[in-house]
């Protein structure tokens, strides 16, 4: 019975997942035609924040709880299943066009954002309330350059009418949000259920069924996009969710409680480098992520999940 239970669970998590995403694109498009900024960077920041909240959610509760294996495995497990398994479904579905502010600004900030909380974990073996704070700073600026810019490219533009009432979009979007963190957990819940039963370790968890989980949001929200067409949200929620897990989520963890002790080695630090610089590559060549690139993206995090299991 509690097998049937948890697969129940599971399809009305993935259900709840995918009205929450559709309703959240649809939010977030309307609120970037009301204040004159693009779809890129409504992905990068509010989609991309949003879709972020198990993540962050898990992380301090882990870390609060002394599981730091969780907290940091659910972060860089996260990173991975974002590029490796979102934009390699969601690039398989339809090339993906690179807007030329992801290649020139965003990607590189999320490459050198996972390079400096590797070097920082590697290298002491914790990441500290200090760094934690510099880490949350370079978030806040990252942000606040990223909004001025766009608001500045698009001063001159004529400004498409926007659907909805704004109390409605924002209501749109906080409705839609509980919708996505609430299937999410149901979903979360059944997975570690099934991954107990397969004798997985923590580590293993945190950086497989607990990653995905909690980067469900982000998957529903990138195919559902794609699916409508606007794929610079598509995209840019992957980009900028990886930004705010890095710099954000480890960054307010470690302010809460420092994150020490985890089991995580160089081997899934440099996996989440590797996919992060083989994006960026893709991306160099033609300025779009075309299906033959999504493919290897792909199959590089199905080979790190084997990996992981075996």
């Amino acid at each position: 019975m509690e097998l049937v239970l948890n697969i129940f669970y599971m399809l009305c998590g993935i259900a709840a997942l995918y009205y929450g995403a559709d309703f959240l694109v649809k939010g977030g498009v309307d609120i970037a035609k009301r204040l004159g900024i693009s779809s890129l960077v409504i992905g990068l920041t509010l989609v991309a924040f949003a879709t972020s909240a198990p993540e962050l959610a898990v992380s301090v509760s882990s870390a609060l709880g002394g599981n730091s294996d969780i907290a940091l495995g659910n972060v860089i497990g996260s990173n991975i299943s974002n590029i490796g398994l979102i934009l390699g479904i969601c690039g398989c579905i339809l090339p993906l066009n690179v807007n030329r502010q992801l290649l020139k600004f965003d990607t590189p900030v999320m490459i050198i954002s996972a390079i400096i909380v590797s070097v920082i974990y590697l290298s002491t073996g914790e990441i500290s309330r200090i760094w934690g704070i510099v880490c949350f700073l370079l978030l806040i600026a990252y942000c606040i350059r990223n909004i001025y810019a766009s608001r500045k490219e698009t001063a001159q533009e004529e400004k498409n009418p926007s659907v909805y009432p704004v109390w409605l979009a924002i209501i749109i979007i906080a409705a839609s949000l509980g919708i996505l963190v609430g299937g999410a957990k149901i979903f979360l819940l059944s997975a570690v259920y099934f991954a107990k039963l397969l004798n997985l370790s923590d580590a293993v968890i945190g950086l497989t069924v607990v990653a995905v989980g909690t980067s469900l949001p982000e998957l529903a929200t990138s195919i559902v996009a794609v699916c409508k067409g606007e794929k610079d949200i598509a995209i840019g929620n992957v980009v900028g969710s990886n930004i705010f897990n890095t710099l954000g989520i480890l960054g307010l963890t470690a302010v809460i409680k420092p994150i020490d002790n985890a089991s995580l080695n160089y081997i899934d630090f440099a996996v989440m480098g590797f996919l992060s610089i083989l994006l960026m590559i893709f991306m160099c060549s033609g300025k779009k992520l075309n299906r033959f690139e999504s493919a290897v993206i792909l199959l590089t995090y199905i080979a790190y999940t084997i990996y992981l299991c075996c």
